[in-house]
């Protein structure tokens, strides 16, 4: 399953700056792994979706 940014429950709206943000919180070696790496996924994907668990016990 491809992940998007959009659909993640860290991608969050900045007001003052009116743009979105992955508000994921990353050392600064998190942060260089991730920039360095050719990750398919987000490895920090979690889905933003309240009823997956709820569909999972239908």
């Amino acid at each position: 399953m491809d992940t998007v940014c959009e659909y993640c429950a860290y991608f969050t709206y900045d007001e003052e700056d009116n743009e979105y943000y992955c508000d994921v919180y990353m050392d600064e070696d998190d942060a260089v792994r991730l920039a360095m790496s050719h990750y398919k996924n987000c490895p920090y994907f979690r889905s933003g979706d309240e009823y997956a668990v709820v569909r999972k016990q239908i």
